[in-house]
């Protein structure tokens, strides 16, 4: 054998070698990358469950039903991409299908949820939260259009601002039936002062007049228990009488 042989198959070892380490190393990198998506679409769809099966039925329309499935459904058949023997997934993606095919007529069976307490509503803004993150994914990984995606984010905003509306008002009116009219009417100011701050108030024009119309309701029925009884005779009742009587005494003095 000569040297220039034995030099060529070292060389041609030493390749091999290099190859052997380049293809275990893409195996192994692949193999991880397989991990992760996994455990990232599982974390995914365990959201996608919490949402569609928590959010309050009032909230809920056949829209965001809809919404909800067809994201469900995208991450359950990639999980089945990386596991194709999983009977599990095969049978639900089978009931998603069905249930996406029924259009508007898909079927809400979520509860209503009234939101009474401060920690009622938080919980409710984390499940929009998710549900912003859930969509901006499935726009990033190309599922959904780029028009539905910011149209779903818009809505997500809406359903923040009903769902705030809905707070306030049931702290108020739950403050009217306990004969509480002061809490009554921080809770309207709160729903009044929301409301204007909105990028656009026009749309919530009709909920902003009945928030102001039952903050008016509550100052009314506050100034009412606070005002001296029909009769009654003090120092502070005479004392408003002389201001009156001053005030107009003044007001002829300009006026005449």
């Amino acid at each position: 054998m000569t040297p220039l042989t034995i030099t060529l198959l070292i060389v041609a070892g030493i390749v091999i070698l290099i190859a052997i380490g380049f293809l275990n190393h893409v195996s192994e990198n692949n193999r991880l990358e397989k991990a992760r998506l996994k455990v990232e679409l599982t974390d995914r769809l365990r959201r996608c469950g919490e949402i569609t099966e928590t959010f309050p039925g009032q909230l809920m329309t056949p829209a965001l039903k809809q919404l909800l499935t067809r994201l469900e459904l995208n991450v359950i058949q990639r999980l089945l991409a990386l596991n194709k023997g999983n009977s599990e997934l095969k049978a639900r993606i089978d009931e998603l299908v069905t249930l996406v095919n029924q259009g508007d007529a898909i079927p809400i069976n979520n509860p209503p949820g009234p939101i009474l307490t401060e920690a009622k509503a938080k919980d409710v803004r984390f499940l929009l939260e998710a549900l912003h993150g859930q969509v901006t994914r499935a726009a990033h990984d190309g599922f959904l259009p780029t028009n539905e995606a910011k149209y779903w984010i818009k809505e997500i905003r809406n359903i923040l601002v009903l769902l705030h509306i809905e707070f306030f008002n049931n702290l108020g009116q739950q403050a009217f039936s306990q004969e509480q009219p002061g809490q009554a009417r921080l809770a309207f100011e709160r729903g009044v002062q929301y409301l204007r701050k909105q990028p656009d108030p026009v749309v919530y024009q009709e909920q902003l007049r009945y928030m102001e119309s039952m903050l008016a309701r509550a100052n009314s029925m506050v100034l009412t228990n606070t005002a001296p009884a029909e009769g009654e005779v003090n120092e502070l009742t005479d004392g408003l009488k002389t201001v009156e009587a001053d005030g107009d005494w003044k007001k002829k003095v300009v006026y005449d």
